[in-house]
C-alpha cells in the first residue's frame, strides 16, 4: 500500500502508527497491494471549512473521507487504484478522546480505520450498517494492536 501522511497541525502524534493502522485495515479488507491513500491532519478552522463545503454541515468534525476510485473490498483483485483521502482533526479528536477516556493517539488510530471503512463504502446511517461497520472497526483495531 502506498500511504502518504501530512500533518498540517502543531499537534504531535505518531504518524507512523496512523500509516500502519491504515495499511492493516486496507490489507484486512483485501485491497490490492498497490492501492494509494492520503491522510491529512488539519486544524479545526480547515476542518470546519471542509465540513461546510463538502457535507453542508457547520463546524469542525473528527474525520472526513473522500473516496476517489470507488474501490470496494470485493473488487480487490481488479488491481490498484486511488482509495482516496482521509482528513483528521486532532483538536476535535482530542476532546472526544478525553470524553471517552483514551489517548489522542488511540482516537486518531480509530478515526483512521473509520475513514478507511468509509472510503470502501461502509456507512453507519442505519443501525445494521452501524453495527457491521463498527464491528469491523473494532476487530481491525484489536488485531492491529495485538501485533504492535
Amino acid at each position: 500500500m502506498n500511504i502518504e501522511i501530512t500533518n498540517l497541525t502543531a499537534i504531535d502524534c505518531s504518524e507512523s502508527k496512523l500509516v500502519s493502522v491504515a495499511d492493516f485495515a486496507m490489507h484486512s479488507l483485501g485491497l490490492h497491494k498497490d492501492c494509494e491513500l492520503s491522510i491529512s491532519l488539519v486544524d479545526e478552522a480547515e476542518m470546519s471549512t471542509l465540513h461546510v463545503r463538502w457535507m453542508d454541515e457547520p463546524g469542525a468534525t473528527d474525520v472526513l473521507s473522500f473516496p476517489m476510485d470507488e474501490l470496494r473490498p470485493e473488487s480487490a483483485a481488479s488491481g490498484p487504484g486511488m482509495l482516496g483521502d482521509i482528513i483528521l482533526c486532532p483538536e476535535f479528536a482530542a476532546r472526544q478522546a478525553n470524553q471517552i477516556g483514551h489517548t489522542l493517539q488511540e482516537e486518531l488510530e480509530l478515526l483512521t480505520v473509520h475513514g478507511v471503512l468509509h472510503l470502501v463504502g461502509f456507512d453507519h446511517r442505519e443501525e445494521d450498517e452501524k453495527n457491521h461497520m463498527f464491528g469491523l472497526q473494532e476487530r481491525y483495531l484489536t488485531n492491529w494492536r495485538a501485533q504492535q
